[in-house]
C-alpha cells in the first residue's frame, strides 16, 4: 500500500497547520474554554465560511469539493494537534456524512448549507457506543400531520449549539424500523418540547449536551430516511467518525511529543538539559514509535475507505466490507492507546508542572481520555477485529456491520490467541 501524499494533499495539510498554529494557539483555546463554552466563533467563521473547510467531503452535486477520507484525516490531524474549539467534527464528520448517505432534496439542501458554512450540525448518536439499533433511545409516533418524537439523548456532540440536529428514532409501527429525523433548531418555537442542556465534562474543548425530546411534533418531511437505508447510513457514519477521531487523536499525540521535546530541551537539571539524559531520550523515542504506528494505521484505513467508496459507486445500498472496518478498528484502537500514552508521558516529562493549568499537557490528557471513549474504545475495537479473524463469514451475511456495543476484558486475550 502506497501511503505517500499527493501534492494537493500535502498542500491541504500544510495550509491547515499554518492557519491553526496562528488562530488556535494555546491562548485561543483557553479563551474559548473559559469564556465561550468551548467554542471559538471567530475561528469557526473563518474555517467554515472563508476557507470552506466544511465543503471538503460534501459531494460536488451539493456544492462541496467531493474529496475523500484521506484529505479529511489530514485536516483532522491538524485540528487535533491544536485542540481547535470548533464544531467541525459534529458538522462534517457526523452530520454531513450521514446526510450524504441519504438521497433527497432535503438532504441536498442541508448539505449545500453546510458546505457554504452557513450552518453547524450534529448527529445525535450515542457516542460512547457508536451506532447500534439497541442504543436508539428516541421513539417516533406517527400522527395526522407527521411524527411525535420522545426520548432522551444523554451525550450529544455539539448538541447545545448545533443549528441542525439529526435524530435517529425508532418508528412505532409494525416494522419497528429506524428513522432519521431532521430538527431545524433555528425554529425553536416550532420545536416545543425540545430541551438542550450543556454538560460539564472532562474535556472542555469538545462541548457535549443532553438533548431531551418531550412530545416534539415534526412534519412528515422531517423524516429523511428510514428502514435499512437509515441503519446503513448511521452505521457508515459511526465508522467514519471513528476514523476521523483516530486522526484527531494522532494530531494530539504528535503535539504531546512536540511540547515535550521543546520543554526537555530547555529544562536544566544537574547542569545540563534533561533532553540529554538517556532515559528521557528513550521515553521520547517510544512516544515517536507509538505516533508513527498510529499514523500508518490511520492513513492506511483512510486509503482503504476511499478505495472502497470508489468501487461501490455503482453498487448503491452495498454494506461496508469487513476488511475496511477492521482497518478502521485497528486505527482507532491504536490511536486510543497512543494518545493516552503520549499525554501521560508528556505530563511525566514536564515534571512538577506537567499537570498544572498553566501548561498544556493537561489539556491533551483530558482530550485523550475523552476521545478514547467515543466511537469505539480499545476493547470494543479489538473485540471487533477478533470476531473478523475468528469467523469472517458472520459479517458477510445480511446483517449490517455496526460498532460493537459490548466488549469484555477477554478481547485482548482472544485477539492474541487467534493471531
Amino acid at each position: 500500500m502506497n501511503l505517500a501524499l499527493s501534492e494537493e494533499q500535502t498542500m491541504i495539510r500544510d495550509s491547515a497547520a499554518e492557519v491553526l498554529a496562528e488562530r488556535s494557539a494555546s491562548a485561543a483555546v483557553r479563551q474559548a474554554i473559559e469564556h465561550t463554552a468551548g467554542r471559538d466563533e471567530g475561528l469557526w467563521r473563518m474555517l467554515a465560511g472563508e476557507l470552506g473547510w466544511c465543503a471538503l467531503t460534501v459531494p460536488e452535486a451539493a456544492g462541496g469539493a467531493g474529496l475523500g477520507a484521506m484529505e479529511l484525516v489530514l485536516l483532522m490531524e491538524e485540528m487535533g494537534r491544536r485542540l481547535a474549539c470548533v464544531p467541525y467534527f459534529g458538522t462534517v464528520c457526523l452530520a454531513a456524512t450521514a446526510l450524504a448517505q441519504c438521497e433527497s432534496e432535503a438532504t441536498r439542501a442541508w448539505l449545500s448549507r453546510i458546505a457554504s458554512g452557513e450552518v453547524s450540525a450534529t448527529l445525535a448518536l450515542h457516542a460512547e457506543a457508536g451506532f447500534d439499533a439497541r442504543t436508539v433511545s428516541v421513539c417516533a409516533e406517527e400522527t395526522a400531520h407527521g411524527y411525535r418524537l420522545s426520548g432522551t439523548l444523554a451525550q450529544v456532540v455539539d448538541g447545545a449549539s448545533a443549528d441542525l440536529l439529526l435524530v435517529p428514532a425508532l418508528i412505532a409501527n409494525e416494522a419497528q424500523s429506524i428513522g432519521l429525523f431532521e430538527l431545524n433548531c433555528a425554529d425553536l418555537a416550532g420545536l416545543a418540547g425540545l430541551t438542550r442542556t450543556p454538560l460539564v465534562t472532562l474535556d472542555a474543548t469538545r462541548p457535549l449536551a443532553r438533548v431531551e425530546l418531550n412530545a416534539v411534533d415534526v412534519p412528515r418531511e422531517a423524516l429523511l430516511v428510514c428502514g435499512r437505508e437509515a441503519q446503513r447510513a448511521l452505521s457508515d457514519t459511526a465508522w467514519f467518525a471513528a476514523l476521523a477521531l483516530a486522526a484527531e487523536q494522532l494530531g494530539g499525540a504528535q503535539q504531546c511529543l512536540d511540547l515535550t521535546l521543546a520543554y526537555t530541551a530547555e529544562r536544566v537539571q544537574f547542569g545540563r538539559t534533561i533532553a540529554s539524559f538517556q532515559a528521557v531520550k528513550h521515553r521520547c523515542a517510544q512516544m515517536m514509535v507509538e505516533i508513527e504506528a498510529t499514523r500508518s494505521a490511520v492513513l492506511g484505513a483512510a486509503q482503504a475507505w476511499d478505495q472502497m467508496r470508489n468501487q461501490m459507486r455503482n453498487q448503491p445500498g452495498a454494506s461496508l466490507p469487513p476488511d475496511v472496518l477492521a482497518d478502521i478498528a485497528t486505527a482507532k484502537a491504536t490511536a486510543n492507546d497512543a494518545f493516552r500514552f503520549c499525554a501521560q508521558e508528556a505530563i511525566q516529562l514536564h515534571g512538577g508542572v506537567g499537570f498544572t493549568w498553566e501548561y498544556d499537557p493537561q489539556l491533551y490528557f483530558k482530550r485523550a481520555q475523552a476521545c478514547s471513549a467515543l466511537f469505539g474504545t480499545t476493547a470494543q475495537m479489538l473485540w471487533f477485529i477478533a470476531e473478523q479473524v475468528i469467523d469472517r463469514s458472520e459479517t458477510s451475511g445480511a446483517a449490517l456491520p455496526v460498532l460493537p456495543l459490548h466488549a469484555d476484558n477477554h478481547a485482548q486475550a482472544v485477539l492474541a490467541g487467534v493471531l
